[in-house]
């Protein structure tokens, strides 16, 4: 198995399906619901697991009963949980979650208290790549210094607020839509992921859910559509399609290739409710990109 370090935030998601996001200070009763893992690097390091490569997850949590959860449902998943921190007298960070008749979703996180400050990751073994995201900046820098000394690719997923300083010396850079803005809010996309290219000397990508994926590499700027698909829930889409990207990246994929396959993975995870729980295997995703030759 190909092995990935996945570094950044692990959180428990409490999510609940309502036929619309509230308005007004009521009750509302919900159509559906789950308690699952969420957080961008967790759910990506179920991508990593589900499409058949080590994952091996870098996050803070205390000792406690969110922590647990996370921990045992990571565990199950088979991702790789050596580096994480489980700090005993911290509070993990957990989110409610509200998704709608649309698939979108409304949160409200809790970002934890007393958790790790940073880790460690110089006992981690190398692995083929490193998935970073940019919510703990202070990992998100020792990540891509690991990866790095280890000659392996350093990929970012590039949230707002997005801090420039942050993501000095990935190799790849992987925006959402909102991301791209907080970079460069006076540019279009196309411009600002040329802008990107140039001033961090790395492959510059912008996700944009339903429009597809927008790439910058060796001076052009191409595009992929989405699958379209069927949409109950986006929650952990942008997660579980980074872990996917990561994965094709380190497995040796050209950059359309990971695109594309990243691109099927979120597709199907948001054909079903509950988050990351929805992330498809690798089969399915392979068999999904057979009988979808093309992305419309």
């Amino acid at each position: 198995m190909t092995p990935i370090l996945i570094a950044g935030v692990a959180v428990a998601d409490i999510v609940m399906q309502v036929a619309e996001l509230p308005r007004r200070a009521e009750k509302y009763r919900a159509q559906a619901a789950t308690v699952t893992v969420g957080g961008c690097a967790a759910n990506a390091a179920i991508a990593v697991a589900r499409q058949g490569g080590r994952a091996m997850l870098a996050a803070r949590l205390g000792d406690d009963l969110i922590g647990r959860l996370i921990h045992d449902a990571l565990r199950d998943e088979g991702v790789d949980l050596s580096l994480c921190d489980m700090r005993p007298g911290a509070r993990s960070s957990f989110s409610s979650i509200l998704v709608d008749a649309r698939g979108e979703r409304q949160i409200v996180n809790f970002r934890g208290q007393d958790l790790a400050p940073t880790l460690d990751l110089s006992a981690a073994p190398r692995p083929a790549a490193v998935l970073a995201d940019n919510r703990w900046p202070a990992l998100t820098r020792a990540a891509i210094a690991a990866a790095r000394a280890w000659g392996v690719p350093a990929i970012v997923d590039a949230e707002a607020p997005f801090e420039a300083e942050a993501v000095q010396g990935a190799s790849h850079l992987a925006f959402s839509m909102q991301g791209l803005r907080a970079y460069a809010p006076d540019l279009s996309p196309e411009r600002a992921l040329e802008r990107a290219q140039a001033e961090f000397g790395a492959v510059a990508i912008v996700t944009d859910g339903e429009r597809g994926v927008w790439f910058a590499e060796g001076g052009r700027v191409a595009h992929l559509p989405a699958f379209a698909v069927p949409v109950v829930d986006t929650l952990g889409a942008g997660d579980v399609w980074h872990g996917a990207l990561a994965l094709r990246l380190a497995e040796g994929a050209d950059l359309s290739a990971a695109i594309r396959h990243a691109n099927a993975v979120a597709a199907l995870k948001c054909r079903a409710f509950g988050g990351a729980q929805s992330c498809p295997t690798r089969t399915e995703t392979e068999h999904f990109l057979k009988e979808n030759a093309s992305c419309s």
